[in-house]
């Protein structure tokens, strides 16, 4: 033979796209929000989103010289953590703790399990979560936009926590859709992440089969329970969420079904959460939970090789 044949493992195409240009992708879709937070909360956002993307980089960097492993700060996915980070963090948030939360995001969540594609959960809120855990005044200090962040900033309650206390929402629909209202830095504006949600579906960064699943079951659930499912939609961080963090590619099934019963159970944790918990909020929880069941799920939900039938056996 004048060639020689050349036997690799699938996929055997390429479709031009890699972590990097995914990644870049991503903090494209986000520029709507951060712009949203900046013109809501003032300067201090901007300084939030730079303080949490700086921390996440130098824990990769670092991570990586200790471990002694390839670098893997240019494929930009700790920029996205740090930013998405951000946006899990009320404006008032004191510098040093958003720092210490990219710490964990990256160190514990992400490069103690051997870096990006090997995290079994969101480092971004796993982030959250060690903040919340330590910090909780902090992590609930809400201002009302255009307040600003210092001594005379308005401090006052978000949506859900209204909603929780017995109460309306205490901001209508428009307003909410907008961002006006208290809350995280990236959750509130519900147009901006749209827009960015948008750009991802078209650019077929993501499928809009989760972020649709998500929402519209969290908007029926509430609706079953007597509560206002535009409200339910709108306030706190479902949008962020379903569109940016439970369309993770790491921690989500990737066969259709798989994804369907994922945001599925996403949506449920969540209304119960914010129902029958002690927290007004369940986004951040459900969507970790669900990560963690993510592998049972994709073993459940797997398609079977053309011709082959379903059966039940001990080994399975």
């Amino acid at each position: 033979m004048e060639h020689t044949l050349t036997v690799t493992s699938s996929p055997h195409l390429h479709c031009g796209m890699n972590t990097r240009g995914i990644m870049l992708d991503v903090l494209i879709a986000l520029l709507p929000a951060v712009a949203a937070s900046v013109w809501l909360f003032g300067w201090r956002a901007a300084v939030v989103e730079v303080v949490c993307i700086a921390s996440c980089v130098a824990s990769e960097f670092l991570s990586r010289v200790v471990m002694k492993r390839p670098q893997s700060v240019g494929d930009l996915s700790a920029v996205v953590t740090g930013l998405l980070l951000a946006f899990n963090l009320p404006a008032t948030i004191p510098l040093w703790q958003a720092a210490l939360g990219g710490v964990a995001a990256i160190v514990v969540a992400k490069q103690m399990f051997g870096g990006i594609g090997q995290n079994f959960v969101n480092p971004a809120l796993i982030g959250r979560i060690v903040l919340m855990a330590s910090f909780p005044a902090a992590m609930n200090n809400w201002v009302q936009p255009f307040s600003g962040t210092g001594a005379d900033a308005i401090s006052s309650a978000t949506p859900l926590a209204n909603i929780a206390a017995g109460g309306g929402a205490g901001y209508g629909l428009g307003e909410m859709f907008v961002g006006m209202r208290p809350g995280c830095l990236g959750e509130t504006c519900a147009a901006a992440l749209l827009l960015g949600g948008a750009y991802l579906v078209a650019r077929r960064v993501i499928s809009p089969l989760i972020p649709l699943t998500y929402i519209g079951t969290v908007f029926v659930m509430t609706w079953l329970l007597g509560g206002d499912p535009l409200t339910a939609v709108l306030s706190g961080g479902l949008m962020l969420g379903a569109i940016f963090m439970a369309t993770d590619y790491t921690t989500t099934p990737l066969n259709k079904t798989g994804k369907a019963v994922f945001a599925l159970g996403c949506g449920l944790l969540t209304v119960l959460i914010r129902h029958y918990g002690s927290l007004p909020e369940g986004v951040s929880f459900a969507i970790v939970i669900m990560n963690i069941l993510s592998p049972l799920i994709e073993r459940a939900t797997r398609p079977l090789p053309f011709g082959q039938k379903r059966r039940l056996r001990r080994e399975d």
